[in-house]
Formats: structure tokens, sequence, C-alpha cells
């Protein structure tokens, strides 16, 4: 998949294209369907298929004060943009003066004049533009005019029977394994989402948030096609884990505005990949599918304040990640890391003695295994 930040870079690859256009924030299941119907529909045509997308979240830039964070940074967004087999995704910057352009302004100036579109498909409730005016009924009324055909998908269940045919509980289950899963619907104390209890979802970046902050990791993995993943260099922390718990974990730096799980210790996947910042990717001009760099190892992930140790939470207003590798013995420093969420095992707890906390800790490795089939 070629990728491009500048619409200019387009002038010396005049062609027709096949174009979808939005967020894509965590590339769920519901892009993925809205991207396979487009490549679908552009090749008897023979088009180039794109994806417009945009370098920041828009309500950053149009009501910052509630801005959602986000389910994947860019560098996992492209990656998973790849897997699609999409030949093309347009990253263009969206601030203020792309935020207050006219929606008919938009289509005749991008969506025609600088990529050509021949078919444009987005959801049924896409909207763009200033103050969103714009939405596929005005899309179809300009193709009409400019000469490209807009289709509106349907991504309610009820309409789609790719999105429809699997129960969320069962594609997590195969996602997560049936241990998981099961460990998931079972667990006490949290109340019980319906992508955990089984009946079918309608998918969108909306719904997937509220799951992952509620804790159901499981629900998560049914509606994005895979397990819900974060990732950020491996940091020193205050050395207790290894020295005086007995359990060394690796501490990851997760980036400010990207969601994290709700508290709570977890079972999952931790996997070591190459440092690929922002500047290396906007040097880049082609990416390709995220491949497994290192071996997926097995790991109890703690995702809180850890309130044995440390009574206030106001003092780490952003909750520590940190990572218990099963079986591993080895120096993870300045390594960037990929944290898998399989399942949530637990609240995280104050103990009153750091010797019950150990006692905990050998269970939630214990637990770990198991749900992880190892």
């Amino acid at each position: 998949m070629d990728v491009i930040y500048d619409l200019g870079d387009l002038a010396g690859r005049s062609c027709p294209r096949a174009l979808t256009i939005g967020e894509y924030d965590g590339v769920h299941r519901g892009h993925k369907y809205v991207i396979a119907e487009l490549c679908r529909r552009a090749e008897p045509l023979g088009l180039e298929t794109v994806v417009l997308t945009f370098d920041r979240h828009p309500a950053s830039v149009v009501r910052p004060e509630s801005a959602p964070e986000l389910l994947c940074d860019m560098d996992q967004k492209l990656e998973l943009l790849a897997e699609t087999g999409v030949d093309l995704t347009v990253v263009l910057t969206f601030d203020h003066k792309r935020a207050g352009e006219d929606a008919r302004d938009f289509v005749e100036e991008v969506v025609v004049g600088a990529l050509s579109a021949r078919l444009v498909v987005v959801g049924e409730n896409f909207h763009f533009g200033k103050n969103r005016s714009g939405d596929v009924p005005l899309l179809v009324e300009m193709g009409a005019r400019l000469g490209f055909e807009a289709v509106g998908l349907s991504l309610d269940k009820k309409d789609t029977p790719a999105l429809a045919s699997l129960p969320a509980s069962q594609a997590s289950a195969e996602l997560v394994g049936k241990r998981g899963a099961d460990r998931s619907s079972a667990r006490g104390g949290e109340p019980e989402s319906p992508a955990s209890a089984g009946s079918y979802m309608p998918v969108s970046s909306t719904l997937i948030r509220r799951l992952v902050s509620a804790g159901d990791v499981v629900g998560a993995a049914g509606l994005l096609g895979r397990l819900y993943e974060v990732r950020g260099a491996v940091e020193h922390g205050d050395g207790r884990g290894g020295r005086e718990l007995g359990f060394p974990t690796a501490n990851v730096a997760v980036p400010e505005g990207i969601l994290l799980p709700r508290e709570g210790i977890y079972a999952g996947w931790y996997l070591c990949s190459p440092p690929l910042g922002s500047d290396h990717l906007r040097a880049m001009r082609h990416v390709k599918p995220s491949t497994q760099l290192g071996k997926a190892m097995p790991a109890a992930i703690s995702v809180g304040w850890r309130p044995t140790f440390y009574r206030a939470q106001s003092a780490k207003p952003r909750p520590l990640v940190e990572a218990y590798i099963l079986g591993f013995d080895g120096d993870l420093y300045g390594q960037d890391a990929r944290v898998r969420f399989a399942c949530r095992l637990r609240d995280e707890k104050q103990f009153s003695a750091v010797e019950d906390l150990v006692i905990q800790m050998h269970q939630d490795v214990e637990e770990t295994a198991k749900v992880l089939g190892i």
C-alpha cells in the first residue's frame, strides 16, 4: 500500500479511482467491510482503490474539549489499512481551515479534482465538511453531475450479512480462545455488556471505545476483528517488580491520546517491534501489512496506579501499563512494545501487606496461563 501526505504528490500518477473517506480509527470490522466492498466494486472497473483519512481525529480540532481518545496511532492505522489490500492511503492534515471547508468545495477540489474519483463508497451515516453539512445524498447529487457514483453502505447488522454473520461473543471466542471468552463472561462485579452477552452489535469506533473503557476487551476484540493493542517504548520504572516482588515487568509508556483499558489485571500478549515514529512514517511512501516481528509472548498485564504502594492517583493521572512476560528473562529497556489484551482477570486492588500482593500475583500468572492455553 502506498501512502502520501500531500495531494500534490498525486500529480505524477493520474488515474481514475475508487475512494472511501473517514477517520478509520481502529480499522474495525465495519471499516473492513466498507473497504472490501470498495475493492469489490472497483476491480471490474479497473479503478485504483484509495482510503482518504486524516492526520488527527477531526473532533480534536472541532471540539477538542470532548475529543475521544484513539483506538490506534497512525503507525498501526496504516498497517491495518495495508492489510485490507487497498492500493493507496492519503493522509490529509485536518486543521481549522479543513474543518471550515464547504462540503461542496471538498468534493470538487479533493474528491474529483485531486483524486479523480469515479466511485465513492462510505457508510450511510457519513458526514463531512463544515458543520457536517455533507452527507451521502449530497455525494449522490454531485456525483451525477461530476461523473462519479456514490454508495452509502448500511453498517446495521440487519442489512449487512457480512457484519451479522457472527455474534460478537462468538467472534471474540475465535480471537481470544474459548477459555478467555468464558472467563470474561463469568467475571464478577462488572456490568455485562451486550458484546460479551452474545448479542449482535452494530460496529462503530464509539462503541468499541465504550467497551475498552469498561474493560470488556473480549467484546472489543469481537468488533475489531483482532485483540485490542496499545504500543509504546519500554521505560525504567521504580524497579520494585523484580527486586521486591519477584515479577519483573516491562513498563510500557503508551502515548497520551491513546485509549487504555479500564484499570485492572489482564491476560494478553507482548511483542517487541522496531521504533517507527511519526517522522519515519512521514518519509515512507509504502507500508506493508503488520508482521509479527518477534514471537508473541504470554503476559500478565496491569493497567493502573499500583495502589498498594502509591495511594494518590492524582500523582499519576494516566494509569501505568506493566507487562510481566511469562517465562522471559531478558532486557527490554528502550525497545518499542506492542501489548495485546485478551481477557480481563480482575480489578486492581490495594493490599495491606506486600506478601498478600505477591500471593495474588502468583494467582494472576497461573490464571493468565490457563486463559491463554499455555
